[in-house]
């Protein structure tokens, strides 16, 4: 076949894979509305119940289909375990694989993509129910409501409908294609790591998190701890007499901000986009157990963003210092010190250098969506499973939505951008695993 006639037939292709996911957006919104319906929180009976329908979707579209019980006792005993903030007393894997027709001439292919979501927060602030897919226009943009729609179930749901495009266009994969619907990704990794222990593996992996169609090949990390800020108990009438566990708090709040505004002074390239790159902020304080006690114990737990290429013994080396700083510096915390915990989900940074894998991704969403913005690639502020998978393998995130909107009331994805990324993601699929 000559090269203009290689061409004609790849134009041929692809003009009727576009044509069948053109046809099956209905589809989409569908299962769209499906999984957001089901409140997968971390830790919930929902967290087991949507992967099992995940698994009857995929093996209803062809996917060979292994589901299993994660042995989560063995799991958190591993040494490299990343770290879960719920508790847990069953979780599952499932891994689905569309076999290749011709895996020696052709690339294999993971989608790593988690069904777990935050829960909604105030339902006060949501202007619906959070589990229940609407589709609203505001400022313009055709959206999609719904916890989950946009952190990250658009992302799994475009994997989807992807691969019944390219089944529905005729088109036989050269190399296997497996997706890997996956627990516990908010809370430290748990389902990625358990796949990763299962042996699951590819030649390359796309994350379809939400990028607003950009591409990240690298998360900052992002370690969860714990202060335990000591006082000392008085009755409220004689407060001058005790110590305020939650007036130590304010110098410990100053303390850190200088430690974050350090921390941020120089940042690698790819973060060079964020304002700031390495967050560490404060998300709870609980403090006394009486109105009239002066408090002898205050907890705060908060968040140390990790940078590129740090280790994470380092990143919590600073904070520990900078605390202890803090404390030699006063009188009474010289003798009744801050105590620094780590707990949860403990995200080290990661990144990945694949540029031929990077340059068929923007060359897929070139495809899917001509004439759009240019594409930006960037590294994400945030820990993600990615930072599991790159030692393993090229891996990049590419999905629908903007991060904004993640973990926010009413939470959203545009309409468009999960159309386009079902349709790069398909178009990845040709791309990288090669057509028979």
């Amino acid at each position: 076949m000559t090269q203009h006639a290689d061409q004609r037939s790849f134009d041929e292709i692809l003009a009727r894979v576009l044509a069948a996911l053109d046809a099956r957006r209905d589809e989409t919104l569908d299962l769209l509305d499906r999984l957001v319906g089901i409140p997968s929180t971390g830790g919930s009976a929902a967290e087991c119940e949507i992967q099992h329908v995940v698994a009857d979707v995929l093996h209803a579209d062809g996917f060979d289909v292994e589901i299993w019980p994660l042995d989560l006792d063995e799991l958190t005993a591993d040494p490299e375990f990343p770290g879960m903030e719920v508790e847990r007393h069953e979780a599952y894997g499932v891994v689905a694989t569309l076999s290749g027709h011709a895996p020696d001439l052709g690339r294999s292919l993971l989608v790593d993509a988690h069904t777990d979501v935050v829960p909604p927060g105030d339902p006060e602030q949501w202007t619906g129910d959070p589990y229940e897919l609407r589709r609203v226009v505001r400022d313009g943009r055709d959206l999609l409501l719904g916890r989950g729609t946009c952190d990250m179930k658009a992302g799994l749901v475009a994997s989807i409908v992807a691969a019944r495009g390219l089944r529905a266009a005729g088109v036989r994969l050269a190399g296997d294609l497996t997706i890997a619907p996956v627990v516990g990704e908010e809370d430290g990794g748990l389902g990625t790591f358990a796949l990763l222990r299962r042996g699951v593996t590819a030649d390359a992996c796309v994350i379809p998190e939400p990028t607003d169609l950009d591409v990240v090949p690298a998360n900052g990390g992002a370690l969860t701890f714990r202060l335990r800020v000591p006082g000392r108990a008085v009755h409220a009438s004689r407060r001058t007499d005790g110590v305020s566990a939650i007036d130590k708090l304010v110098p410990t709040l100053a303390a850190l901000e200088a430690l974050e505004s350090r921390r941020n002074a120089d940042v690698h390239p790819l973060m060079r986009r964020w304002r700031l790159a390495y967050p560490l902020s404060i998300g709870t304080v609980h403090a006394g157990d009486w109105a009239s006690t002066v408090p002898d114990l205050l907890v705060a737990e908060g968040r140390l963003g990790v940078a590129l290429g740090e280790s994470v013994a380092d990143a919590r080396a600073e904070l520990e210092a900078a605390v202890a700083e803090l404390c030699a510096g006063d009188d009474f915390l010289r003798e009744n010190p801050i105590v620094v915990q780590w707990w949860g989900g403990q995200f080290a940074p990661g990144s990945s250098d694949d540029d031929a894998f990077l340059e068929r991704v923007r060359r897929a969403h070139t495809l899917a969506a001509p004439g759009a913005r240019p594409q930006e690639v960037y590294g994400a502020p945030y820990g993600s499973d990615l930072r599991l998978l790159a030692p393993y393998l090229p891996v990049l995130q590419y999905g629908p939505g903007d991060t904004r909107t993640a973990h926010a009331p009413d939470e959203s994805v545009p309409v468009e951008d999960l159309h386009v990324a079902t349709r790069a993601l398909a178009l990845l699929y040709l791309e990288h695993c090669g057509l028979v």
